[in-house]
């Protein structure tokens, strides 16, 4: 009894002299938080998204707070936006980097309809399984896998499966461009691109790289890198059978006669109202 006693004395002893040296330890190292990090933070969505390539929303106020005025041009939310932005530039005196706004876009058109399901599954997969054990549904390596993962990782509902087309399609007054969708597709299919003025942007809705009669063959919608937009625009490249247009190109200069002149409807010109005008 008296050695169970005694024992229970030397823990107490060891577990006091334990919190004696954490105490001052903790009193000596302790550094002292600028309080306007936490003010910072309280700006912020709260998000803790990565987007604006930081660890989180906290990562991301200490940064702006150590900043001076040229590095902090650097920083952006792309969750909070402008609006956002401006709020933390006037809580720390600096003056607000006006930037374009952006949206994920989804550089693929091969829905049900103009590419068709050549194989289909016995069970519901994920979009990273099926792009390791085969070429998808469509029969194009490049092409939308049609399950959905980048809908599942999209934390602001911005994305969601048409159940028309079969493929992701994405809600701009959402979209916060996070880029999560970015990362998560296997085939690299979204982009975040700017929305462009009047919300009007023209891009090219393909990925495939094969050649024009095997692309076609597995969507009717595939860029065949005919180089005819590349005559109406010398910023559009063609590289490896596929077309890209940068978004320095005006929608509002070459997007009405690109779209006019793609033989296959590869490319898409978007307006803010979501209408959508198809070659």
């Amino acid at each position: 009894m008296n050695i169970i006693v005694s024992d229970v004395i030397a823990l107490g002893l060891i577990a006091f002299l334990s919190a004696m040296v954490l105490y001052f330890v903790s009193k000596k190292f302790h550094v002292e938080e600028n309080p306007k990090i936490d003010e910072i933070e309280q700006i912020l969505p709260d998000a803790n998204c990565g987007a604006c390539g930081k660890i989180g929303c906290r990562d991301f106020a200490e940064s702006c707070v150590k900043a001076d005025a040229e590095s902090f041009k650097k920083l952006y939310c792309p969750v909070g936006g402008a609006s956002t932005m401006k709020k933390v530039a006037d809580a720390l005196g600096f003056d607000a980097e006006i930037k374009e706004e952006t949206v994920a876009v989804l550089k693929c058109n091969g829905t049900c309809q103009n590419a068709p399901a050549k194989i289909s599954y016995d069970a519901e997969i994920s979009c990273r399984l099926a792009n390791l054990i085969s070429v998808g549904q469509s029969g194009c390596p490049d092409g939308c896998l049609r399950f959905g993962d980048c809908v599942k990782v999209c934390r602001f509902g911005a994305l969601s499966i048409n159940p028309d087309t079969g493929i992701p399609q994405v809600d701009e007054n959402k979209c916060t461009s996070c880029g999560a969708c970015v990362k998560m597709c296997p085939r690299g299919l979204f982009e975040i691109r700017p929305k462009g003025k009047d919300g009007q942007r023209v891009y090219v809705a393909c990925s495939n790289k094969q050649k024009g009669a095997v692309a076609r063959k597995n969507c009717s919608a595939a860029c065949i890198g005919c180089m005819k937009c590349a005559q109406i625009c010398e910023q559009i490249k063609v590289e490896d059978n596929l077309s890209y247009i940068p978004s320095s190109v005006s929608a509002q200069k070459f997007g009405a006669e690109l779209v006019k002149n793609c033989p296959t409807g590869a490319i898409i010109m978007t307006k803010a109202k979501k209408e959508n005008v198809h070659g």
